[in-house]
């Protein structure tokens, strides 16, 4: 299992980003012409976030390119968890979530941005992944990050996991804001019914 886990983990970070990121990004931008990386360059506290988001990320990569080649101890392992049953959940876990990630940035279709765009409206989706969960790409990330801890049970790992979940819930709230602003009513009814989350 050892073995899997240090062969899975940089190649599944490097298909996720690969497939939910850069893919993703250039098939949406030639479609709108536009890029769809939006995050904000300014002092604002919304660009920090996205500073802050993408040095989690960076962190993450560093981390499973790092993890085949140290130690466990040198991530301050959490032996109690350090389970067979556990490692197999999370390798479930951070399968089903990237499955679960492209098929709800498939849904978005060309409404899909990182971060928000001020300059063209896009469709809310409502339907698919979107009819029960209002940010299924997001839970698809915490599903992710919790899949990832099981799988290397560790200081770092749930580090990565509580950091990456604040980040989350604050740009969902974010966006929120940005979208009641956008489609109004609407979006105020999608918000009624359907759940942040799952």
């Amino acid at each position: 299992m050892e073995l899997l886990i240090k062969i899975f983990l940089p190649a599944y970070f490097i298909l996720f980003f690969g497939i939910s990121f850069v893919a993703k990004t250039i098939i949406v931008a030639r479609k709108i012409r536009k890029n769809p990386l939006v995050l904000p360059q300014d002092e604002s506290a919304y660009a920090l976030v996205g500073n802050y988001f993408k040095l989690c990320l960076v962190g993450i990569f560093v981390y499973v390119i790092l993890f085949p080649f140290l130690s466990e101890s040198s991530f301050l392992s959490i032996d109690f968890l350090d389970v067979e049953f556990l490692k197999f959940v999370g390798l479930i876990f951070m399968l089903l979530a990237l499955i679960w990630t492209i098929v709800a940035q498939n849904q978005m279709k060309n409404s899909w941005r990182i971060g928000i765009d001020n300059d063209m409206k896009t469709e809310l989706v409502t339907s698919g992944l979107f009819s029960i969960s209002r940010n299924p790409i997001f839970f698809g990330m915490v599903v992710s990050l919790v899949g990832l801890f099981f799988l290397t049970p560790n200081a770092v790992s749930l580090l990565f996991l509580i950091l990456g979940y604040v980040l989350i819930q604050i740009q969902i709230r974010l966006e929120e804001e940005f979208l009641y602003r956008q489609h109004g009513e609407k979006y105020l009814d999608y918000l009624i019914r359907t759940r942040r989350l799952i």
